[in-house]
């Protein structure tokens, strides 16, 4: 089993990183502030203006660790990595099952499956924490309405029926979203799904969450070989990694919002981390942005047993578990492709 490495998150403006030897050196203003051994990490995710030597940025495509910039705010610019791994076949076969509307309807259904599934889960065990009341009536509803699109889901045999019960599936979940905030609740509230920019500290909260999976998603992918641009469920697009964002879908429940939830619930970001823009878009400060980086990381070394693997694993490791049992499938070691659910 691969080991969980660990990754670097750099959000100091004006960093500098270069290579010391074997490591990895961050200096800001002169002042040497971090040495890490670059064969502790998988990763080096950049926020805002961070500088980076060629000379790092060797090694680290040599020693495959992917380097990613991102803007302050978190929105992905760019990454270095080294030469594509795996080879040419899997790739080529992945292509294939890409253009093949009944091999995409089977891997698209699998994914969506255990998205409802796992966002039934959230809503569910929120309900059984809470005082008895009208919020939790409305969250055992919702969590019997997903229950119900499961048989249509299991009968669906094309894609774009899939993508409208997912569709359905997330309407329905974060229409009682804001029911699982306990605390805080006149400054972290939900009303519905903003993104470009996010317009509340929650969505703020979720979309700095979603690109933080986003990143460590596609390295899965690209670490078993497969090209995280080309999915299944999500439609091709210049600029648009398909397959990470298919592969998110089932994921986001247990990784993200539980997370989101989790610090919102516990006091851990507070409101006045977040400050809104004239442009009405919602920006976490710096020290908000490394108290999640931390406990994303936190997050990422608890365990948990896998349900197709029956075996303990690192949280962290999921999006490479995943992605090589997706692998699996593709090269058809797998009759299909055992998605994630969170149990």
């Amino acid at each position: 089993m691969r080991h969980l490495l660990n990754t670097l998150f750099v959000t100091t403006e004006g960093a500098y990183l270069h290579r010391d030897g074997e490591t990895v050196l961050v200096r800001v203003e002169q002042d040497n502030r971090l040495r890490v051994p670059v064969h502790t990490l998988e990763s080096i995710v950049c926020f805002g203006h961070i500088m980076c030597s060629p000379a790092l940025m060797a090694l680290c495509a040599e020693r495959n660790v992917a380097v990613s910039f991102l803007t302050e705010h978190g929105r992905f610019q760019a990454r270095v990595h080294g030469p594509v791994h795996g080879n040419v076949l899997l790739r080529r076969r992945q292509y294939r099952l890409a253009d093949d509307p009944c091999a995409s309807a089977g891997i698209a259904r699998s994914l969506v499956l255990a998205k409802v599934a796992n966002c039934r889960t959230v809503l569910m065990r929120a309900a059984r924490e809470r005082p008895a009341g009208p919020e939790v009536a409305e969250l055992d509803e919702t969590a019997a309405q997903l229950g119900r699109l499961l048989p249509s889901l299991e009968s669906a045999a094309e894609v774009e029926a899939v993508r409208g019960l997912e569709g359905d599936c997330a309407r329905r979940y974060f229409a009682v979203f804001d029911h699982l905030i306990s605390a805080n609740k006149e400054r972290f509230f939900f009303r519905e799904r903003s993104r470009r920019p996010p317009l509340d500290n929650v969505n703020a909260l979720l979309s700095f969450l979603y690109t933080l999976l986003a990143h460590d998603v596609s390295a899965a992918l690209e670490t078993v070989g497969l090209d995280p641009a080309v999915g299944f469920l999500h439609e091709d697009r210049p600029g648009r990694p398909g397959l990470a964002l298919d592969l998110m879908e089932e994921l986001r429940p247990f990784l993200a919002d539980r997370l989101a939830l989790s610090l919102i619930n516990r006091r851990q970001v507070a409101p006045a981390g977040f400050r809104t823009t004239e442009s009405g878009a919602v920006l976490m400060d710096d020290g908000t942005r490394k108290e999640v980086l931390l406990a994303w990381q936190r997050r990422k070394q608890e365990e948990l047993t896998h349900p197709f693997l029956d075996e303990p694993i690192a949280i962290g490791l999921l999006p490479y578990v995943q992605a090589l049992l997706l692998a699996r499938h593709i090269r058809s070691d797998l009759d299909a492709y055992p998605a994630f659910f969170w149990r």
